[in-house]
């Protein structure tokens, strides 16, 4: 019997040692995501017949691990990535059925690397929620506890990832929509540095360079394995971030020496949970217990982006078109009216200044080697609460996000990995910032912090 936990790492050579077919495979996890799926609301698009199109195209290569690292491996797309074979939906009844004009540089990417695409995962409307709801898809439930969100824009890979839905999602942030999900499933999600992987052929950069896309997996070997895929420029990006030195799965490897980190435990923008709290101060103190230096350091990076952030985020989601206003969910509406109001003018000074501050952010923080925050203020949220009403959404978004949004803004790469649970059972992260680009040291350290705290072995109880 396959184990739908598995790490990717693992499964890989299974099937390149041929002690399993890819078809065996494949057949394993469409049969996994129709069971569970209607409850979870992982999937938007379930693609069957690409799945068994790329099957067949596998079983006329030869499994060389080299030339094709994912041979075989399971994967999904979030439901904002163009695909050219299936609808890209944005989550939004305004494009149910738009079919893109050219597959995603990173579509390309997972599949010249001989993954397997399952489909494609949901999304709030224009990824502009941290829950997954209120657009075209369903709910995406927390596999913990089904009364509560798996957390958004990226619920949907996130819930995927938690239940073995396939091994490699892919997941992007904006403000936060990797490491918030991942973060409320019990998962690991990775934003990379800017520029780290290409947004070809449809756009430069997203949300005035806030957005990125990055792995969602549920070990960090994982999450290296498929940054190692996706990542690089392409010719004409106007971001690159500086290829690593050896390969991010290498990176894992290696045992970190000792760090100095900075320690960021509390915000201005919301109290953080007490039981969040408690697990981060844990975490702290088995970095010292590591044999690392960890120093509170008195710096507000949310309150310090918060008025920029605001605005260049909704301008960002009121940027797509529409058809028809009054389909648009309310919440995200909101984001669009905001967004509208603000001047070509207004944009360009917002842009310099998020750039002045984030600057200003990092040589704070350029003394030291990482740094730690709870990576939300609070475990998931119960379905239907967030936000209280959609005219208070802009108030208290940041709120859940203040330790998020704020390397979005920077650029800088960021972690969550599983880092406890809350007395409701609900997980609880921690992120792990690296320096600018230093993409290889946060994954190393993310690692070294799963060794020692272990999670690979934790199930939620709706598998």
């Amino acid at each position: 019997m396959l184990d739908p936990y598995l790490e990717a790492c693992e499964l890989r050579e299974l099937v390149a040692a041929r002690d399993l077919s890819v078809r065996e495979v494949a057949d394993f996890f469409l049969r996994r995501v129709e069971r569970l799926n209607p409850a979870l609301g992982a999937f938007i698009t379930i693609s069957a017949d690409r799945a068994l199109k790329d099957v067949a195209r596998l079983e006329k290569a030869r499994p060389d691990l080299r030339a094709m690292p994912l041979f075989g491996i399971p994967y999904s797309l979030k439901d904002l990535t163009w695909t050219v074979d299936m609808p890209t939906t944005l989550g939004s009844r305004n494009y149910a059925d738009f079919i893109a004009p050219a597959d995603a540089e990173i579509a390309l990417r997972l599949e010249r690397a001989g993954g397997v695409l399952l489909g494609k995962t949901n999304t709030p409307e224009f990824g502009g929620r941290p829950t997954t709801e209120g657009g075209w898809g369903p709910i995406a439930r927390n596999p913990w506890n089904l009364e509560f969100n798996a957390g958004g824009s990226s619920g949907g890979a996130a819930a995927a990832a938690c239940t073995g839905m396939g091994l490699l999602h892919e997941g992007t942030d904006g403000g936060g929509s990797i490491r918030g999900p991942a973060s409320h499933t019990g998962v690991v999600g990775l934003k990379p540095s800017r520029g780290r992987i290409s947004w070809a052929p449809a756009r430069g950069e997203a949300w005035g360079g806030f957005a990125t896309r990055g792995p969602m997996t549920r070990t960090v070997r994982d999450a290296a394995l498929m940054l190692d895929v996706i990542a690089g420029p392409v010719i004409g990006d106007p971001y690159w971030a500086p290829p690593p030195h050896q390969p991010f799965l290498e990176s894992t490897k290696d045992a970190p020496r000792a760090a100095r980190i900075a320690v960021i435990a509390e915000t201005s923008l919301s109290p953080v949970d007490p039981e969040v709290g408690d697990q981060f101060k844990f975490a702290c103190e088995l970095f010292r217990s590591l044999g690392h230096h960890l120093e509170e350091v008195r710096l507000d990076p949310g309150a310090m982006l918060l008025e920029s952030a605001r605005k260049l985020i909704c301008v960002g989601v009121a940027a797509t078109p529409l058809t028809n206003h009054e389909w648009v969910d309310p919440v995200v509406r909101e984001m669009i009216r905001h967004g509208s109001a603000v001047s070509a003018g207004e944009y360009v000074n917002l842009l310099a200044t998020m750039h002045n501050v984030a600057r200003e952010i990092v040589q704070a923080l350029a003394p030291y080697d990482l740094v730690l925050t709870p990576t939300a203020t609070r475990p998931a949220a119960r379905n239907g609460t967030f936000p209280s009403a959609p005219e208070r959404y802009l108030d208290e978004l940041w709120t859940w996000i203040a330790f998020q949004y704020p390397f979005n803004a920077t650029g800088q790469p960021a972690i969550s990995v599983p880092n406890g649970f809350s007395a409701a059972g609900l997980p609880i992260g921690l992120q792990i910032v690296g320096r600018p680009n230093d993409d290889a040291g946060v994954l190393a350290m993310a690692a070294c912090f799963e060794k020692a705290r272990p999670w690979k072995h934790l199930r939620p109880p709706f598998n």
